[in-house]
């Protein structure tokens, strides 16, 4: 393949996560939002959301996601819902459910909200609302039968890790009971809060061999009544996945602060500078940011990447994974199995296996331990005191 095929031009993008806000009523302790996000509070405006919304249309964007933090919290939200589906976008709204009830629903529903997806920490209310920090379990239930009887389709996603993922049976069970259509089970993948938590979510070989004999039972018995879907974390795959089907490629996200990414994490990258749709409009953005430009195409990458087939389906894996075990956003992800650095990843997995003790506490996401941890790292530009709100383990 010729070298101009390999590093053409761009396409549009297909896909926009709005992150409308990082507020949420919810802690838990693998939250993707960045661990500093109590430093960004500046959320953009109704009208400036509408703005990115049409530029983003034009683009060529035809899936969105609302989501946050809690996006239920937006007093705008059906606006923009409404203005999104008059765009043309097939919209769905990610949440925890709280904040949603019978007159809210039916709001969104006739603004033309196409999808919703409900989340549960587990199957039980005591382990929900721990790893949640929020008594929020029997809300949810009542949730998704509310979502149910508006005609919606039942979609649940669950976050698994150690703590849970002996669960699996009962989850899908309980999902079974709500009548869902679609349940994904999303092994947690380790940025934000769950990098910080590593040591107490990484699971076990043994967990996951159990959890997918659950599901290939489960399988076996609902047929094609209920669709699930399995994601491995990364740490055991032999090879990354192609995050975000490649860096700049199909997905775009837009923060509560109208910083404009790649990915849910790049802004913990150093040495890029994100542009801020006050300044830019998405298709500058999309086309000629540095930024977005940095890791497309294939000329960036190191060996092995560089002359490897795999490169055409996995893109050189995750930059943001390659950064937080290497230090080097430009290095191969060392989940590859033939990276240089894989031995770090073998490490973490090795030290669950032998049961090794956990060195931290828990930490659940909130504005206490972010300003804190954010004062660790920016310890000029946060209050001296702060300190970290610790869970029992």
């Amino acid at each position: 393949m010729a070298a101009s095929e390999l590093n053409k031009a761009p396409g549009n993008p297909l896909w926009l996560l709005a992150e409308l806000t990082y507020r949420c009523p919810l802690h838990c302790v693998y939250c993707s939002n960045p661990i500093e996000y109590a430093r960004y509070r500046a959320e953009l405006s109704s009208e400036t959301w509408i703005r990115v919304l049409r530029e983003a249309r034009e683009l060529g964007c035809v899936q969105l996601g609302f989501s946050g933090g809690e996006p239920l919290v937006r007093d705008d939200l059906t606006i923009l819902v409404r203005e999104a589906h008059a765009l043309g976008y097939y919209t769905n709204l990610i949440t925890s459910g709280v904040g949603l009830d019978e007159p809210r629903l039916s709001e969104l529903r006739s603004a033309g909200l196409d999808h919703i997806q409900l989340s549960f920490q587990d199957s039980t209310r005591e382990l929900n609302d721990f790893l949640s920090n929020s008594r929020t379990f029997e809300l949810k239930a009542r949730i998704a039968r509310l979502i149910k009887q508006h005609g919606y389709p039942m979609v649940l996603n669950v976050v698994l890790h150690r703590r849970n993922l002996d669960h699996v049976e009962q989850i899908l069970t309980m999902a079974e009971q709500l009548g869902a259509e679609y349940v994904e089970l999303a092994n947690v993948q380790f940025y934000g809060w769950a990098f910080h938590n590593r040591e107490h979510l990484l699971p076990s070989y043994g967990q996951l061999r159990r959890a997918e004999e659950a599901l290939r039972r489960f399988r076996e018995r609902v047929g094609s009544r209920i669709k699930t879907y399995f994601v491995v974390p990364d740490y055991y795959e032999k090879r990354p996945k192609p995050c975000m089907n490649g860096w700049g490629s199909v997905f775009m996200v837009v923060t509560p602060d109208g910083i404009v990414l790649p990915c849910h994490e790049a802004r913990i990258l150093p040495g890029l500078e994100f542009p801020n749709v006050a300044q830019y409009s998405m298709r500058s953005i999309w086309y000629e940011s540095p930024a977005f430009n940095r890791f497309r195409g294939f000329d960036w990458m190191p060996e092995p990447c560089r002359s490897c087939p795999e490169r055409f389906k996995d893109f050189g894996g995750c930059r943001c994974q390659a950064y937080l075990l290497t230090g080097d956003a430009a290095k191969t992800d060392p989940v590859c199995e033939l990276s240089p650095m894989h031995a770090r990843v073998t490490a973490l997995v090795a030290a669950v296996e032998a049961d090794q003790k956990i060195q931290q506490p828990l930490l659940f996401r909130d504005d206490d331990n972010s300003r804190a941890l954010s004062e660790l790292q920016h310890p000029t530009q946060g209050p001296g005191n702060a300190r970290p709100r610790l869970a029992c383990c």
